[in-house]
């Protein structure tokens, strides 16, 4: 099932940032709660290394997506609880 945009109600003060597949066979980074792509790339890889920079920052983590919208992986970048 492919990932849907959370509904700002749902958004928290840390949000996850996703790694997505765009429509124009680019990626984007995005920001759960937010309406749109922060940035766009045109490789997986370079969208990942700004959202992992993006997550890092943010102590976020970031779930990155394949091309068919599924969930390829997670990485944890907040602080230990």
């Amino acid at each position: 099932m492919p990932w849907e945009r959370p509904s700002t109600k749902d958004m928290t003060m840390s949000s996850n940032i996703h790694v997505v597949p765009t429509e124009r066979n680019g990626w984007a980074v995005e920001v759960e709660g937010t309406d749109g792509a922060t940035s766009h790339y045109p490789s997986q890889e370079e969208a990942i290394a700004a959202g992992t920079e993006k997550a890092k920052l943010d102590k976020v983590d970031l779930i990155v997506h394949r091309a068919d919208g599924t969930i390829e992986g997670r990485h944890h970048f907040g602080s230990a609880t």
